[in-house]
């Protein structure tokens, strides 16, 4: 069987969090670093306050944007007031993608016990974007990354990822009449 070739994505990186800065940004960091060195391209980066709607304008802009394929937030997915990513991101959801949470929360509870409920990590298509909510915490976004996120952005992981649909996702009609 013939090995498909590498696809880097071009993917953008939102840290929501009222308290880092970039220096500080150690999750975001991850991010970048981890699939830079995977081979991605990282065409964005950014960091926005706990503010829905600043969250939801910076998500829609890259979502629009025709370079940016995968963006991946780190930060706003737990419970408190303040935590107010996956409320941002509803209004643009074309296609829920639940099989991420919920796989998200199955490795994490390995890692972290009943805490791991608390984590409103999700994934959904939005128009021909994949957009990937991962914790805060460096280490939610550790798992999140090296245990789903590496293998399903791989082009050549097998049976599928994510990254071989991206040609039939921008160019089929979406279904709807």
């Amino acid at each position: 069987m013939a090995t498909a070739d590498f696809y880097p994505a071009n993917i953008a990186v939102l840290t929501v969090s009222d308290t880092r800065t970039e220096a500080t940004d150690t999750s975001g960091q991850y991010i970048v670093d981890t699939l830079g060195a995977a081979g991605h391209r990282i065409v964005a980066r950014k960091l926005v306050i706990d503010s829905e709607l600043l969250i939801r304008a910076q998500l829609a802009a890259w979502i629009a944007d025709p370079e940016v394929e995968v963006v991946i937030a780190t930060g706003g997915t737990g419970v408190t007031p303040r935590d107010v990513t996956p409320e941002a991101l509803a209004p643009l959801v074309t296609k829920p993608i639940p099989g991420f949470g919920e796989l998200f929360r199955w490795i994490s509870f390995q890692e972290i016990g009943t805490s791991t409920i608390q984590s409103r990590a999700e994934a959904a298509l939005c128009g021909q974007t994949y957009v990937f909510l991962l914790p805060g915490s460096t280490g939610g976004v550790r798992t999140g990354v090296d245990k789903i996120l590496v293998s399903q952005l791989d082009s050549r992981h097998r049976p599928c990822n994510f990254t071989m649909l991206l040609p039939r996702i921008k160019n089929e009609p979406t279904g709807r009449a």
